[in-house]
């Protein structure tokens, strides 16, 4: 018993994925738009509010003006997100033309692959692992703002489908959601710092908990896609696919930026592995229904982001106890190796 009480404690956050998903399979209608806990509203726009204003108050601005000229970081994330991803999903897709697979569904993987990163869930994890939160959350920032212009542009180019994106009210939803509490949380942090190093506030604790939200609610929307129509072995055929990607996804980063001749950082490892890899629902749930407004197999379309979001979450919160145990023995190790010097 003391055993399993340890266990829960030292991974109370894994615990804690498998327990909302769990309630979100049972009782779906309550987190989902529409929903008791308006998601819509409470997720999109005050639990990304919260994420960024966390990140603002508790990191040093030393930190974050540092991040701002990490330009090889920026470059390899936004690189990847818009110019690698979009090129390999586009072979992938190539390659599997000629097969068996849903013709919409692989529409789908196109667009999947023109989304721009997340703004929440791949700051939070980053700060799970203790990696390099500013550079994550900068970019992420970046990224999502340059989605507004080069997503539609992508799509264009990939799929053939011309799109007018309301610039203004994603820009403004962006700015009050991201910038102002970001800056918000800086400023608080400036006035009053030596207050909070005397109190130290649980600032990962709280962003993992709000992550917990943000899975539970994804899950619930989930759990109610009932227009889909898909057969099952499209929509296993399809999960398994988009595991392996991610899977796939990430190691290929790991194995990148953990080349010593490219001098990343083990904590800039770890913000890559998620800025890069990951894909906003937020974003491009409305890209998509303008893209294909009227069209008959929208609902299909949209099935490759809507598995792709939950399982980024869900495997970026396994990863995060390996990936701090790997940054762990690699500092120990440098720390070794320097002291035999």
């Amino acid at each position: 018993m003391i055993i399993v009480a340890q266990f829960i404690r030292t991974n109370w956050f894994l615990c804690g994925i498998l327990i909302v998903i769990c309630f979100a399979s049972i009782a779906p209608s309550i987190g989902a738009r529409g929903g008791i806990l308006r998601p819509e509203i409470t997720v999109k726009f005050f639990a990304v509010a919260i994420i960024f204003f966390n990140s603002g108050i508790s990191l040093r601005s030393e930190d974050l003006r540092r991040a701002l000229v990490q330009f090889k970081v920026h470059f390899f994330i936004q690189g990847w997100t818009f110019i690698v991803f979009p090129s390999l999903i586009y072979l992938l897709v190539s390659l599997m033309k000629d097969g068996p697979f849903d013709k919409l569904l692989l529409q789908g993987l196109l667009v999947l692959g023109c989304m721009p990163p997340p703004v929440s869930s791949a700051v939070i994890l980053t700060k799970a692992v203790s990696g390099n939160e500013a550079a994550a959350i900068f970019n992420s920032a970046v990224g999502s703002f340059l989605g507004i212009f080069i997503t539609p542009s992508l799509i264009l180019l990939i799929v053939g489908s011309a799109v007018d994106v309301p610039v203004t009210s994603i820009f403004l939803q962006l700015s009050l959601t991201v910038v102002l509490p970001l800056c918000l949380g800086q400023a608080i942090r400036r006035r009053h710092r030596m207050w909070l190093e005397r109190n130290p506030i649980p600032f990962g604790t709280i962003g993992s908990a709000i992550l917990l939200l943000i899975i539970y609610t994804t899950f619930c929307d989930t759990f109610l896609q009932t227009d889909t129509h898909l057969d099952f072995l499209s929509l296993i055929s399809i999960v398994f696919l988009i595991v392996i990607l991610q899977c796939a996804l990430l190691g290929l980063i790991f194995f990148i930026t953990t080349q010593p001749w490219l001098d990343f950082h083990p904590t800039d490892t770890t913000a890559m592995m998620f800025c890069s890899s990951h894909k906003s629902l937020t974003l491009g749930i409305p890209i998509i229904k303008i893209v294909f407004s009227g069209d008959p197999g929208l609902s299909v379309i949209t099935v490759p982001l809507l598995v792709y979001h939950p399982t980024q979450i869900l495997l970026g919160g396994i990863m995060v106890p390996l990936l701090k145990e790997w940054m762990y023995s690699v500092g120990r190790n440098r720390y070794t190796m320097a002291k035999h010097v």
